[in-house]
């Protein structure tokens, strides 16, 4: 059967059809064709092809070898020679195989950030470029070539440049997106996330959307707590993959969000986390719907348990006039800046409480030193009555 042949023992065994050779000129022969370009077929690999050929009696050796095995000369027996025909006419006929890796890492690549695809993408892009270039200095180095030799050159040349020209396309459309097209809730309303750490900052907070969980207790002990974040983000990640995929709408995952509330507001000066309650939350875009919301938390339910994804709702919060800081360091460090607020801030400026305490972690706490986290504590007021 021709299929018994590896393209580099058909390289090898045709080579040797076509004249008797050893090692060192099999070797010249393939550096001066440019074989490499389309096999792959290393100097230490043409002996271990060499023995496997002589081996199965389809080369032999043409007389001792003058100065050690690297100077045997071998040729194609007869029986070498009707297979190496048989396995030539079968793949002048046979198409191209398409198993590139690349194909199945785009497969995945939604599970990646784009930057990291884009990254990869642009090393290809490089290292075909510079395929490209070595197979053109190849062809000059030998010119004029034979037609088969300039066939073979012909191919491997159309099949880089299509292979560039596509990642080269993929590269620019994939970078377009991440530039204009993404949506970031942090860039889009800038100033509702990155509010100064120094001063009390008055703003307007439009309706948002949100993926939520509700729960209660410490959130550093409580499993809810664990669940609702785990879910929340296997949910948010689902939507974001099914947005790109069948919207072409692509967006950032927003950072986690809390609104913490209790019937003693005194209890988180106090840091009495046991009697808080809370609502966890991921904002999501507008053209997020609750269809999409459902169809996402079936895909993460079918992946994975966890008692939380039954308790994730679409929600939609409005909090109009907040009052806002940025806390830098950790979240039990907040008390003295929420003292500020609720005793002096707030009754100093005619305000009062009108909605939860909402807190935004923009930072990563599986990451961040605790003294380096960044937390946006926003209230929703209303002046006082007087």
């Amino acid at each position: 059967m021709t299929s018994e042949l590896t393209d580099g023992e058909l390289t090898v065994l045709g080579l040797l059809v076509e004249q008797p050779r050893h090692g060192y000129e099999l070797e010249r022969v393939i550096e001066e064709r440019g074989v490499r370009a389309w096999t792959a077929l290393g100097f230490s690999s043409i002996y271990y092809v060499l023995d496997k050929l002589a081996k199965r009696g389809l080369i032999e050796a043409t007389g001792a070898p003058s100065s050690g095995k690297s100077r045997t000369t071998f040729r194609a027996t007869r029986p070498g020679r009707a297979l190496c025909a048989a396995a030539t006419r079968d793949g002048l006929a046979a198409l191209t195989p398409i198993h590139a890796r690349v194909l199945v890492s785009m497969a995945n690549s939604p599970g990646l950030p784009d930057a990291d695809v884009v990254a990869g993408l642009t090393r290809r892009r490089e290292a075909l470029r510079k395929q490209l270039a070595d197979v053109r200095a190849a062809r000059s180095r030998q010119a004029p070539l034979p037609t088969a030799a300039s066939a073979i050159f012909d191919y491997g040349e159309a099949m880089l440049a299509a292979d560039l020209g596509w990642t080269e396309t993929t590269v620019d459309t994939l970078t377009k997106e991440t530039a204009v097209d993404k949506y970031d809730i942090k860039k889009a309303h800038r100033a509702l996330y990155s509010p100064s750490s120094k001063e009390f900052t008055v703003v307007e907070v439009p309706e948002f959307r949100y993926i939520a969980v509700d729960g209660r207790g410490d959130p550093n002990t409580a499993t809810a707590y664990a669940n609702a974040v785990e879910a929340l983000y296997g949910v948010a990640y689902a939507l974001k993959f099914a947005s790109k995929k069948t919207l072409g709408r692509d967006f950032v995952v927003g950072p986690l969000e809390g609104l913490w509330r209790a019937d003693d507001p005194s209890v988180f000066l106090t840091r009495r986390k046991e009697a808080w309650e809370w609502t966890m939350m991921i904002s999501q875009p507008d053209w997020i719907t609750e269809d999409m919301v459902e169809a996402a938390i079936d895909t993460v339910a079918r992946k994975k348990e966890n008692a939380a994804l039954g308790d994730v709702r679409p929600r939609t919060l409005a909090e109009g006039t907040c009052v806002q800081i940025l806390h830098i360091g950790s979240y039990d460090d907040e008390t003295p800046t929420l003292d500020r607020l609720h005793h002096h801030y707030l009754p100093g400026n005619g305000l009062t409480f009108n909605g939860d305490h909402h807190e935004i972690y923009l930072s990563d706490a599986r990451r961040t030193a605790p003294a380096r986290l960044k937390t946006v504590l926003r209230q929703p007021v209303k002046p006082l009555e007087r």
